[in-house]
């Protein structure tokens, strides 16, 4: 499930600003979307009714099973690409009609692409739901794409890829990290492709992808606000149920992902750094692939090793030895296959990043060796589960966190149950997943560093600094 990944998102600040000793939750009292719930319809869209009736207003989203790392070979960039084009119109409503009615009608509307799903959203009066139902329904099959309408759009993601990634170090570190923690496994291809790959996409890949993986039984419907199942079911029905889909439940076809057999350095020099960063990251279990109670478990791990300002890695880092400006974890537990946990740090002036990380994992060493106190596992759960609070005040937020976890491999009990199986984590349980996954185990090091006229000239190049350039250096 990916609960926690979802509402850290959204409720990271709020959580930053807890103090030491947060207000009391009753960690059994814990509730996230009672009333939600759901049903499949004939042609094997599954749909989830979140009810939310504090406003009349309604978030509607569709939610495709596929993402970058269920593009073909060599297509990387495609599943992104084609959420561009998902834009540009159908017969029955050509161009832009989409969109400038969501606007006319005083709406708004997104569309985004990860590893394992691509979604689409509209948030808008409850009176209007029923006109976004048959416009989504509508380009789920009805599409119409023309090379003078894909082939500009094509310029457009590369152009995107560039302001997002080529200008930007820190990202073009995360691309080779990546590449570096998922060995011949698709999430370390990023979502938005590789350049020299996504240049070579054509109007028959988009139109191929499209076919092949956008219909109801690869999809999973999201409302949440002013409605209830009834109302939804009978929109459903006269919407998306129309759409005949024979080719059965949508089945993923990947490789495991592989352990890490040793650890590996991966640095990038740029001379726009202004400052360096220092990430650790391991392979650890999803909420997907983990065995029962131990991504719970993970969440806790994550939460208080450097969850907030109060955690062991930001006291140590920040606040007592004065070595890092910021310090922190986060357990990334949306996804379909095995994923990552990752520390991380920014150092102050002078600061030795091999000392940061150095300590860092002994942290981590510290938790598998001594486990956590009883005051660090109730603040942690309390922070997570006070993170399920804020999450309630947002109709979008909920609609998110159940798509993000449906599509990832959870149920909608799934989800309802997590407050309560982070309720059940004990320290023993945060001390086993310390062990198991993170101690001694092979993890991958990026730093992101300034390049210096010394580190050119080491490279013959003093008068003209290169670009960013990753290196493994081990």
């Amino acid at each position: 499930m990916t609960l926690r990944t979802t509402v850290a998102a959204l409720a990271a600040a709020t959580l930053l600003s807890l103090p030491a000793r947060a207000e009391p939750v009753d960690l059994g009292n814990v509730e996230i979307a009672p009333d939600a719930s759901t049903f499949t319809l004939d042609n094997g869209l599954q749909v989830v009714v979140i009810p939310d009736r504090r406003a009349p207003i309604v978030t509607h989203m569709i939610w495709y099973r596929i993402g970058s790392a269920d593009e073909p070979p060599g297509k990387s960039g495609i599943a992104h690409y084609l959420e561009h084009l998902m834009f540009k119109g159908t017969e029955a409503h050509p161009g832009n009609t989409f969109s400038t009615t969501v606007s006319r009608l005083g709406g708004r509307e997104n569309a985004f692409t990860s590893n394992d799903y691509t979604a689409y959203f509209q948030q808008v009066a409850k009176e209007h739901l029923p006109e976004m139902m048959a416009f989504e329904a509508d380009r789920m099959r009805g599409l119409q794409l023309t090379e003078d309408v894909s082939a500009p759009e094509l310029q457009v993601v590369l152009e995107e890829r560039r302001m997002r990634v080529e200008t930007q170090p820190s990202a073009e570190l995360g691309e080779a990290v990546d590449a570096t923690l998922y060995v011949n496994h698709p999430y370390g291809d990023p979502v938005i492709g590789w350049a020299d790959e996504v240049a070579a996409l054509t109007h028959e890949d988009a139109i191929n992808f499209y076919h092949s993986f956008y219909r109801p039984g690869a999809a999973v419907l999201v409302v949440a606000g002013d409605v209830t199942e009834d109302e939804i079911r009978t929109l459903a029905e006269n919407t998306y149920g129309k759409i005949a889909d024979d080719a059965g439940p949508f089945l993923r076809h990947r490789p495991a992902v592989e352990k890490l057999r040793a650890d590996r350095l991966v640095e990038l020099r740029d001379p726009r750094v202004t400052q360096e960063t220092t990430q650790v990251s391991w392979i650890v279990p999803s909420y997907n692939t983990a065995k029962p109670g131990e991504a719970e478990a993970i969440d806790v791990l994550a939460e208080v090793l450097g969850g907030n300002n109060t955690s062991r890695l930001y006291t140590d880092l920040v606040r007592e030895s004065g070595i890092a400006t910021s310090a922190g974890s986060y357990y990334q537990s949306s996804a379909v296959d095995d994923t990552r946990f990752v520390v991380y740090a920014t150092p102050t002036d002078g600061s030795d990043l091999a000392d940061i990380e150095a300590r860092a994992k002994a942290a981590v060493a510290d938790i598998a060796r001594n486990g956590v106190t009883d005051e660090e596992l109730r603040r942690a759960k309390t922070n997570l589960l006070s993170s399920v609070i804020f999450a309630q005040d947002n109709q979008s937020s909920l609609a998110r966190i159940f798509g993000a976890s449906i599509t990832t491999g959870s149920t909608v009990d799934d989800i309802k149950a997590w407050p309560s199986q982070i309720s059940k984590v004990t320290a023993e349980d945060v001390q086993t997943a310390a062990q198991t996954y993170l101690d001694g185990k092979a993890s991958v090091t990026g730093r992101l560093l300034e390049s210096t006229p010394e580190t050119a000239s080491q490279k013959g190049d003093a008068d003209a600094p290169s670009p960013a350039e990753a290196t493994v250096v081990q």
